[in-house]
């Protein structure tokens, strides 16, 4: 009897049938339930859409309205390798044949002809001001050329191996892109410049291959990213920005032994790099030439 009066009781509590109600509540208390959330929900979405349009008006298509960055940009290296490292085989074609497809692929976009339809010439060892008239915003911003041939030997026109062919490969140094940012002042531009990176051997013993290295040549000479280049505006705002570059060449380097390089940025407006970012202000790669089978 226990049991059928329980099973009676939760039927009447899912549907009674005498005062019509399911799960306790009348029809009508459901839809007021129902309303009330409704309309609780809709104004909820309309608060989060009003307080995103209310944002969205504070922010610039084209530039932060807040720039929280590093005061160091970071550096980079075409080709890359694994793991930074660059190892191959001057008499196997297929170690190197690799890194030949990145640097092509990279430079495919500083052609000369390309850079002259997109780009214009601009006046060397000065920045490139673009200032907006007020609110009336001077875009798209024009950019300037940076021709393949700048790179000279490492441009790949005239070495279609870029030199790694005969163990003496060329390394494409880019600086990242800063909105806004001013590299050089007093007229200087900033410029790579590498060597030796010191490394620990053991517990208090650091090491370094400087007598590996060997001679070096940059392109562009002194190996100088162009005040010309900068302010950079941003993507959208300029839209065909080609980002300076800069070749480094190793001419005599140590054969078949891994030789440790930093290059940095040296400049009178950034400061240097620090410790906890390894790529801020510079960039340090592993080369390794072999040229036994």
């Amino acid at each position: 009897m226990a049991k059928d009066a329980e099973k009676s009781t939760w039927k009447d509590f899912i549907w009674n049938s005498r005062t019509r109600e399911f799960c306790g509540r009348t029809g009508s208390s459901w839809g007021l339930i129902l309303l009330f959330y409704l309309v609780f929900y809709i104004f909820l979405a309309g608060m989060f859409c009003l307080t995103m349009y209310v944002m969205l008006q504070t922010l610039d298509d084209y530039k932060p309205t807040w720039q929280d960055r590093l005061g160091t940009p970071g550096m980079m290296i075409r080709p890359r390798g694994k793991a930074m490292e660059i190892t191959y085989n001057t008499t196997n074609t297929e170690t190197w044949d690799m890194y030949i497809k990145t640097l092509d692929n990279f430079l495919s976009s500083y052609n000369n002809s390309l850079q002259a339809e997109k780009n214009e010439e601009c006046t060397p060892d000065q920045y490139f001001v673009q200032a907006d008239s007020g609110d009336v915003k001077n875009n798209p911003k024009r950019s300037c050329q940076f021709n393949r041939t700048i790179l000279e030997k490492c441009s790949g026109l005239d070495d279609h191996t870029y030199g790694y062919q005969a163990g003496k490969p060329c390394i494409i140094i880019k600086l990242n892109r800063v909105i806004g940012m001013l590299p050089g002042k007093d007229g200087q531009a900033p410029f790579v410049t590498c060597g030796a990176k010191r490394y620990k051997v053991g517990k208090d013993e650091w090491k370094e291959d400087s007598d590996k290295i060997g001679e070096v040549e940059y392109y562009p000479e002194n190996g100088t990213f162009n005040l010309m280049y900068y302010p950079y505006y941003g993507k959208k705002a300029q839209v065909n920005y080609s980002q300076p570059l800069v070749a480094i060449k190793f001419l005599n380097i140590t054969l078949n032994e891994d030789i440790n390089i930093e290059c940095r940025i040296i400049s009178n407006n950034i400061p240097p790099g620090t410790l906890r970012d390894k790529f801020a202000g510079k960039v340090s790669f592993k080369l390794r030439i072999n040229t036994k089978g």
